[in-house]
C-alpha cells in the first residue's frame, strides 16, 4: 500500500498481505537491514511488515503493543505496525510514542473488511504527501475533537487481502494532521469514522480482517516508534 499517492497507495500494503508468517512469530523480529516481511502475532498484537528491500529498512516488535521502525535510502516501498486480527467497528485506539518522516510517509489506522472487500485508512499524520489530494471527496467529520475529510477511491485488479481484485479505498484525513517530526498521541475512536462513511455512502463489509496503525514510507526515510493500545 502506497500511500503517497491514492492511485498506487494499495500496492505495498496490499503486498504485505501476502508475507509469509515466521517460523516462531512470537519472537521478537531483529532490525537489521533487509529485515524479512513477515505478519503474525506478538506480544498479544497482531502485527504486520512489509517491505520491497529497495531501501534500508529495520523493524523490531517490541513489548506490549509496541514497535519501532527505522528506514533510510529513500527508495523503495516499507509499512509496518501493530493491532488487531480480526478488527472491530467499535474499537476507540490509543497510540503513542515518535514519528519523524523525511518525505513520503503517514501514520495511520489501517485495515479491511470482507463481504465486502474494502481498505480503509484513518490518517492521522503524514510527511510531504497528502492523500487527500487524490481521491473523491465525500464530505468530512468531526471525531475526538479534530476535523478529517472523507474520501473514496476504487482500486481496479490490484492484489488485496483475497488476491487480485477489485475494490473500494475509505479514507478519513485528518485536517491539519498532527503535526510530525518529533512526539506523537492520538485517539482513534473507529465508529465514529465507519458511522460518517456510512452516512455518507461508504458502507465497510460485515466480516473485519486486521486493524492496525502503521507507519509507511516510501521512496523517503524516518523513523518511528509507536505504541498502540
Amino acid at each position: 500500500m502506497k500511500l503517497l499517492s491514492i492511485v498506487t497507495a494499495a500496492t505495498a500494503l496490499f503486498s504485505s498481505v501476502f508475507a509469509a508468517p515466521s517460523a516462531d512469530p512470537s519472537v521478537e523480529l531483529e532490525a537489521r537491514a533487509g529485515t524479512p516481511s513477515s505478519a503474525g502475532t506478538h506480544s498479544g498484537y497482531y502485527y504486520s511488515w512489509w517491505t520491497d528491500n529497495q531501501g534500508t529498512a529495520y523493524y523490531t516488535n517490541e513489548n506490549g503493543g509496541t514497535y519501532n521502525l527505522q528506514w533510510s535510502g529513500n527508495n523503495g516501498n516499507l509499512v509496518g505496525g501493530k493491532g488487531w486480527n480480526p478488527g472491530t467497528a467499535n474499537r476507540v485506539i490509543n497510540y503513542n510514542g515518535t514519528y519523524q518522516p523525511n518525505g513520503n510517509s503517514y501514520l495511520a489506522v489501517y485495515g479491511w473488511t470482507r463481504n465486502a472487500l474494502i481498505e480503509y485508512y484513518v490518517v492521522e499524520s503524514y510527511g510531504s504527501y497528502n492523500p487527500a489530494s487524490a481521491a473523491q471527496s465525500k464530505g468530512s467529520v468531526t471525531c475526538n475533537g479534530a476535523r478529517y475529510d472523507i474520501l473514496s477511491t476504487w482500486r481496479n485488479n490490484q492484489p488485496s487481502i483475497d488476491g487480485t481484485a477489485t475494490f473500494q479505498q475509505f479514507w478519513s484525513v485528518r485536517n491539519p494532521k498532527r503535526n510530525p517530526g518529533g512526539a506523537i498521541s492520538g485517539t482513534v475512536d473507529v465508529a465514529c469514522h465507519f458511522n460518517a462513511w456510512r452516512s455518507a455512502g461508504m458502507n465497510l463489509g460485515s466480516n473485519h480482517n486486521y486493524q492496525i496503525v502503521a507507519t509507511e514510507g516510501y521512496f523517503s526515510s524516518g523513523q518511528a516508534k509507536i505504541t498502540v493500545s
